[in-house]
Protein backbone atom coordinates (compact mmCIF):
# COMPACT_ATOMS: atom_id res chain seq x y z
CA UNK A 1 0.00 0.00 0.00
CA UNK A 2 1.25 3.28 -1.00
CA UNK A 3 0.95 6.01 2.02
CA UNK A 4 -0.15 9.45 0.42
CA UNK A 5 2.29 11.31 2.20
CA UNK A 6 5.69 12.78 1.21
CA UNK A 7 7.98 14.93 2.32
CA UNK A 8 10.72 17.02 1.14
CA UNK A 9 14.41 17.73 2.39
CA UNK A 10 15.26 20.81 0.71
CA UNK A 11 19.12 21.16 1.31
CA UNK A 12 20.66 24.73 0.57
CA UNK A 13 24.21 24.81 0.19
CA UNK A 14 25.81 28.57 -0.99
CA UNK A 15 29.54 28.56 -0.38
CA UNK A 16 28.83 29.33 3.61
CA UNK A 17 25.18 28.38 4.57
CA UNK A 18 24.22 25.42 6.01
CA UNK A 19 20.84 23.33 5.06
CA UNK A 20 17.43 22.83 6.38
CA UNK A 21 14.72 19.93 6.23
CA UNK A 22 12.36 21.53 4.09
CA UNK A 23 10.00 19.23 6.79
CA UNK A 24 10.67 18.14 9.78
CA UNK A 25 7.63 14.78 10.60
CA UNK A 26 5.28 12.78 8.65
CA UNK A 27 2.28 11.02 8.84
CA UNK A 28 1.45 7.21 8.30
CA UNK A 29 -1.82 5.22 9.32
CA UNK A 30 -2.06 1.65 8.57
CA UNK A 31 -3.24 -1.97 9.74
CA UNK A 32 -1.39 -4.59 10.99
CA UNK A 33 0.69 -6.70 8.96
CA UNK A 34 0.06 -3.90 6.40
CA UNK A 35 3.76 -2.24 4.44
CA UNK A 36 3.68 1.19 3.78
CA UNK A 37 5.42 2.89 1.26
CA UNK A 38 6.89 6.37 1.14
CA UNK A 39 9.70 8.36 0.28
CA UNK A 40 12.42 11.08 0.90
CA UNK A 41 13.01 13.88 -1.63
CA UNK A 42 16.28 15.48 -1.19
CA UNK A 43 17.26 18.58 -3.33
CA UNK A 44 20.82 20.06 -3.99
CA UNK A 45 20.19 23.88 -4.10
CA UNK A 46 23.69 24.30 -4.23
CA UNK A 47 26.48 25.12 -6.09
CA UNK A 48 28.78 21.73 -5.41
CA UNK A 49 27.95 18.10 -5.05
CA UNK A 50 26.67 16.62 -2.03
CA UNK A 51 26.26 13.44 -0.34
CA UNK A 52 23.38 13.25 2.35
CA UNK A 53 23.49 10.14 4.86
CA UNK A 54 20.27 8.66 6.14
CA UNK A 55 19.63 6.43 9.13
CA UNK A 56 16.58 5.41 10.84
CA UNK A 57 16.20 4.72 14.32
CA UNK A 58 15.06 0.89 15.85
CA UNK A 59 14.15 1.88 19.40
CA UNK A 60 10.91 2.07 19.00
CA UNK A 61 9.69 1.20 15.56
CA UNK A 62 11.87 -1.15 14.01
CA UNK A 63 10.35 -2.15 10.90
CA UNK A 64 12.33 0.93 8.55
CA UNK A 65 13.78 0.52 5.64
CA UNK A 66 15.70 2.64 3.36
CA UNK A 67 16.33 1.91 0.37
CA UNK A 68 19.58 3.86 0.44
CA UNK A 69 21.53 4.75 3.41
CA UNK A 70 23.35 7.31 1.44
CA UNK A 71 22.80 9.30 -1.54
CA UNK A 72 25.12 11.73 -3.76
CA UNK A 73 23.64 14.65 -5.34
CA UNK A 74 25.13 17.17 -8.42
CA UNK A 75 24.82 20.38 -8.36
CA UNK A 76 20.94 21.28 -8.35
CA UNK A 77 20.11 18.09 -8.59
CA UNK A 78 17.17 16.03 -6.92
CA UNK A 79 16.62 12.67 -5.92
CA UNK A 80 14.05 10.57 -4.30
CA UNK A 81 14.97 7.81 -1.91
CA UNK A 82 11.86 5.66 -1.26
CA UNK A 83 11.29 4.00 2.43
CA UNK A 84 9.41 1.63 4.08
CA UNK A 85 7.13 0.80 7.02
CA UNK A 86 6.45 -2.78 7.62
CA UNK A 87 3.75 -2.89 10.38
CA UNK A 88 3.85 -6.45 12.29
CA UNK A 89 0.75 -8.76 12.23
CA UNK A 90 0.87 -9.00 16.03
CA UNK A 91 1.14 -4.80 16.83
CA UNK A 92 -1.15 -3.51 18.96
CA UNK A 93 -3.60 -0.29 17.82
CA UNK A 94 -2.18 2.93 18.80
CA UNK A 95 0.67 5.56 17.89
CA UNK A 96 4.02 5.01 17.27
CA UNK A 97 7.05 7.42 16.73
CA UNK A 98 10.80 6.57 15.15
CA UNK A 99 12.89 9.24 13.67
CA UNK A 100 14.85 9.34 10.37
CA UNK A 101 18.05 10.98 10.78
CA UNK A 102 19.72 12.87 7.85
CA UNK A 103 23.39 14.31 7.92
CA UNK A 104 25.56 16.03 5.50
CA UNK A 105 28.43 19.02 5.89
CA UNK A 106 29.18 17.35 9.42
CA UNK A 107 25.45 18.44 10.53
CA UNK A 108 22.29 15.90 11.32
CA UNK A 109 18.36 16.78 11.61
CA UNK A 110 15.75 14.51 12.25
CA UNK A 111 12.69 13.77 10.41
CA UNK A 112 10.18 12.15 12.64
CA UNK A 113 7.79 9.67 11.64
CA UNK A 114 4.31 9.30 13.25
CA UNK A 115 2.52 6.24 12.96
CA UNK A 116 -0.80 5.43 13.81
CA UNK A 117 -1.54 1.40 13.73
CA UNK A 118 -5.52 1.37 13.28
CA UNK A 119 -7.70 -1.51 14.58
CA UNK A 120 -10.01 -2.38 17.33
CA UNK A 121 -8.56 -2.69 20.77
CA UNK A 122 -9.24 -4.78 23.23
CA UNK A 123 -8.60 -4.17 26.93
CA UNK A 124 -8.19 -7.10 28.99
CA UNK A 125 -6.55 -8.13 32.56
CA UNK A 126 -6.40 -11.09 34.85
CA UNK A 127 -4.91 -11.69 38.14
CA UNK A 128 -2.49 -14.56 38.64
CA UNK A 129 -0.19 -16.80 41.19
CA UNK A 130 -1.93 -14.96 44.38
CA UNK A 131 -0.09 -15.50 47.73
CA UNK A 132 0.54 -14.70 51.17
CA UNK A 133 3.41 -14.72 53.34
CA UNK A 134 5.08 -12.65 56.11
CA UNK A 135 2.37 -9.76 55.90
CA UNK A 136 2.67 -9.75 52.48
CA UNK A 137 -0.22 -10.69 49.49
CA UNK A 138 1.80 -11.19 46.81
CA UNK A 139 0.47 -11.45 43.29
CA UNK A 140 1.33 -10.90 39.51
CA UNK A 141 -0.98 -8.61 37.35
CA UNK A 142 -0.75 -9.51 33.29
CA UNK A 143 -2.12 -7.13 30.58
CA UNK A 144 -3.86 -10.03 28.49
CA UNK A 145 -5.20 -7.18 25.55
CA UNK A 146 -3.50 -4.97 23.06
CA UNK A 147 -4.03 -1.68 24.63
CA UNK A 148 -2.55 0.03 27.30
CA UNK A 149 -3.67 -0.02 30.83
CA UNK A 150 -3.69 1.66 34.10
CA UNK A 151 -4.86 -0.54 36.70
CA UNK A 152 -6.49 0.26 39.97
CA UNK A 153 -5.93 -2.60 43.05
CA UNK A 154 -7.74 -3.20 46.14
CA UNK A 155 -7.79 -5.67 48.54
CA UNK A 156 -10.79 -7.08 50.57
CA UNK A 157 -10.88 -9.37 53.39
CA UNK A 158 -13.86 -11.20 54.95
CA UNK A 159 -12.54 -13.58 57.88
CA UNK A 160 -14.73 -15.83 60.11
CA UNK A 161 -13.84 -13.67 63.20
CA UNK A 162 -12.89 -10.37 61.48
CA UNK A 163 -15.52 -7.60 60.42
CA UNK A 164 -14.98 -7.65 56.11
CA UNK A 165 -12.63 -4.80 55.31
CA UNK A 166 -11.74 -2.98 52.13
CA UNK A 167 -8.10 -1.55 51.70
CA UNK A 168 -7.50 1.59 50.53
CA UNK A 169 -7.22 1.11 46.49
CA UNK A 170 -3.90 2.57 45.10
CA UNK A 171 -3.31 3.27 41.22
CA UNK A 172 -0.30 1.19 39.28
CA UNK A 173 1.84 2.21 36.62
CA UNK A 174 0.61 2.27 32.97
CA UNK A 175 1.09 -1.67 31.64
CA UNK A 176 1.85 -2.31 28.35
CA UNK A 177 -0.06 -5.02 26.08
CA UNK A 178 1.94 -8.82 26.40
CA UNK A 179 3.78 -7.54 29.95
CA UNK A 180 2.85 -8.52 33.74
CA UNK A 181 4.69 -7.27 36.70
CA UNK A 182 4.93 -8.82 40.25
CA UNK A 183 3.32 -6.76 43.11
CA UNK A 184 2.80 -6.92 46.85
CA UNK A 185 -0.26 -5.71 48.97
CA UNK A 186 0.73 -5.15 53.22
CA UNK A 187 -1.80 -6.65 55.10
CA UNK A 188 -1.48 -8.10 58.64
CA UNK A 189 -2.98 -11.34 59.13
CA UNK A 190 -5.11 -12.31 62.47
CA UNK A 191 -3.79 -14.59 65.43
CA UNK A 192 -6.71 -16.68 64.55
CA UNK A 193 -8.61 -17.14 61.38
CA UNK A 194 -9.70 -17.95 58.52
CA UNK A 195 -9.93 -15.10 55.81
CA UNK A 196 -11.19 -14.72 52.16
CA UNK A 197 -8.06 -12.18 50.42
CA UNK A 198 -9.47 -10.88 47.51
CA UNK A 199 -7.73 -8.73 44.95
CA UNK A 200 -10.08 -6.68 42.53
CA UNK A 201 -8.67 -4.84 39.63
CA UNK A 202 -10.37 -2.45 37.29
CA UNK A 203 -9.13 0.01 34.32
CA UNK A 204 -10.81 2.47 32.40
CA UNK A 205 -12.95 0.60 29.70
CA UNK A 206 -15.09 -1.20 32.27
CA UNK A 207 -12.00 -3.75 32.14
CA UNK A 208 -12.02 -5.67 35.70
CA UNK A 209 -10.31 -8.74 36.92
CA UNK A 210 -10.12 -10.58 40.61
CA UNK A 211 -8.55 -13.38 42.29
CA UNK A 212 -9.33 -15.09 45.88
CA UNK A 213 -6.95 -16.53 48.23
CA UNK A 214 -8.38 -18.60 51.22
CA UNK A 215 -6.05 -18.89 54.51
CA UNK A 216 -6.19 -20.19 57.59
CA UNK A 217 -4.36 -18.51 60.72
CA UNK A 218 -3.81 -20.56 63.38
CA UNK A 219 -1.09 -19.89 66.37
CA UNK A 220 0.51 -23.10 66.47
CA UNK A 221 3.16 -22.25 69.37
CA UNK A 222 0.81 -20.94 71.60
CA UNK A 223 -2.05 -24.17 71.06
CA UNK A 224 0.84 -26.90 71.09
CA UNK A 225 1.01 -26.74 74.65
CA UNK A 226 -2.43 -27.34 74.42
CA UNK A 227 -2.32 -30.48 72.36
CA UNK A 228 0.17 -32.19 74.27
CA UNK A 229 -1.80 -31.85 77.11
CA UNK A 230 -5.14 -32.86 75.62
CA UNK A 231 -4.52 -36.73 75.43
CA UNK A 232 -3.61 -36.74 79.38
CA UNK A 233 -6.86 -34.13 80.03
CA UNK A 234 -8.87 -36.63 78.37
CA UNK A 235 -8.06 -39.83 80.17
CA UNK A 236 -8.47 -38.59 83.45
CA UNK A 237 -12.24 -37.42 82.04
CA UNK A 238 -12.66 -40.90 80.94
CA UNK A 239 -11.15 -42.21 84.73
CA UNK A 240 -13.40 -39.82 86.93
CA UNK A 241 -16.41 -40.76 84.75
CA UNK A 242 -16.06 -44.71 85.38
CA UNK A 243 -15.14 -43.82 89.21
CA UNK A 244 -18.42 -41.68 89.12
CA UNK A 245 -20.42 -44.44 87.59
Amino acid sequence: MRAALAFVLALALPATAGWEPGRDYVYLEGSPGMVLEDRVLVTNRGSQPLTVGLRASRAQTPWIALAADEVTLPARTRAEVPFTVTVPADTPPGERTATITTSAGGRSEPIRIHLRVSGPKVPALTVEDVSYSSGSVRYTLVNRGNTPLSPRVSLHTDGLLTAPATHAPRELAPLPPARRVSLTERWDAPTLDAVDLRLNVTAAGGVHAESTLSKTFVPWPALLPLLLLLPAFLWFRRRAKRAGG
